[in-house]
């Protein structure tokens, strides 16, 4: 409990743009969040006021960082699960437990723990690779089990040569593809549950670069069985807080589990200003186990737009100048995009994650709501491009 305000205080292991707009929101509620964050350079050790250095897979660091903690959370997947029991046994809370959040560090598990539950996958092999490519047909899609994320750890393979036999890998088969949907919900201690809207994620080179809320022409019956699948995972992992749950809905009318998140998730970005509560907001209420936020939106149509680095005069977005590491120097600042952003879109909502810049890293979104969701999209597009590319006219 932080003396100050008589409020909790939430530790963040993380110290990302996850945890950066987790702060934000924890702003508005008085609460404390304290954040682990690797670097003082880490895009929430930027904004935070309550900072702390240490590496999230050392135990010391931990032990330290939930002293005075009244629950400690996290903005990646990346802790070890025995440093999670590690803590719990020491009296801290922890959410979500380690034994949920296994599921999401682990493809292997999750495939196994989730196909022994009776949720809808893809047909998926972790022992024979070359075997089930034989069975399902090449090409098929392979994993790495633990680590993988935007894209990395994921391809194609055409054949067992294409897949290395020194990596823990799941190969799952190719699904007849409509589109990718995700399903978010947030539940309590006490076993309350909100869910958000079903929306389409739209991905390039395995990397999230729009999300169109609500998911545009989502049969109603569809929408509401995506809604029921995701509670019916987070209540059978016992998951506490956000819960994403990536779908992919089928040419033939199914619904397949892709993956999980259990944590804020980006396909849920724009409920900060699409929803009345926000996925961040949502989180913090789960975790301490205040009652669920009201998750209608307040548009019609929300269209997010990931900010993604580029390889052509790349931008700090942190401190306005050309990137280090590579790029073009040179070139329009981040200030004079936002200049021309601003005049171009003024109802764009932009949020900036004062990362370094790399080719294809997620560096900020924006935001455009509302009543026609094409011309929300073309907007979002539009502002997001003048930020990753500079004004053109």
């Amino acid at each position: 409990m932080d003396t100050r305000t008589g409020l909790p205080v939430v530790g963040m292991v993380g110290g990302g743009q996850l945890a950066r707009m987790t702060h934000q929101a924890a702003i508005a509620l008085g609460q404390s969040l304290r954040v682990l964050a690797l670097s003082p350079e880490d895009g929430a050790a930027l904004v935070a006021a309550d900072v702390r250095i240490g590496r999230h897979d050392d135990l010391a660091a931990l032990r330290e960082f939930a002293k005075g903690c009244d629950v400690v959370t996290f903005d990646h997947e990346h802790v070890p699960g025995d440093l999670i029991r590690a803590l719990a046994a020491e009296g801290h809370t922890v959410l979500p437990g380690a034994d949920a959040l296994r599921f999401a560090q682990n493809k292997r598990a999750m495939r196994e723990h989730l196909g022994a539950l009776g949720f809808p996958m893809p047909q998926w092999s972790a022992t024979d690779p070359a075997a089930f490519g034989d069975k399902v047909g090449w090409p098929v899609i392979v994993k790495t089990a633990t680590g993988g994320y935007d894209g990395r750890g994921v391809f194609v393979a055409a054949s067992a040569a294409d897949i290395p036999a020194s990596v823990d890998v799941v190969v799952e088969e190719l699904v007849p593809l409509k589109r990718e949907l995700a399903a978010v919900v947030a539940r309590s201690p006490l076993g309350q549950i909100a869910a958000y809207p079903i929306v389409e994620t739209v991905q390039q080179a395995g990397i999230c670069v729009e999300v169109l809320a609500p998911a545009p022409g989502l049969d109603e019956d569809l929408a509401v069985r995506a809604q029921r699948l995701a509670i019916d995972v987070a209540v059978a992992l016992g998951v506490v807080g956000v819960l994403a749950v990536e779908l992919f809905e089928t040419t033939d009318g199914r619904l397949l589990v892709n993956e999980l998140a259990m944590r804020p998730h980006n396909s849920a970005h724009w409920t900060i200003e699409g929803a009345r509560t926000s996925q961040f907001e949502q989180h913090l209420r789960a975790v301490l186990d205040y009652p669920m936020g009201e998750t209608r939106m307040t548009a019609p149509a929300v269209v997010m737009a990931n900010v993604l680095g580029r390889q052509d005069r790349p931008v700090d977005a942190a401190q306005g100048r050309p990137a280090q590491g590579g790029g073009k120097p040179g070139g329009m600042s981040i200030d004079e995009r936002l200049h021309h952003l601003f005049a171009e879109e003024p109802g764009a909502k932009v949020h900036l994650y004062g990362k370094q810049v790399r080719p294809g890293r997620k560096i900020g979104h924006v935001t455009v709501l509302g009543d026609d969701l094409e011309d929300c999209r073309r907007r979002a597009r539009r502002a997001a491009r003048i930020l990753e590319e500079g004004y053109q006219h």
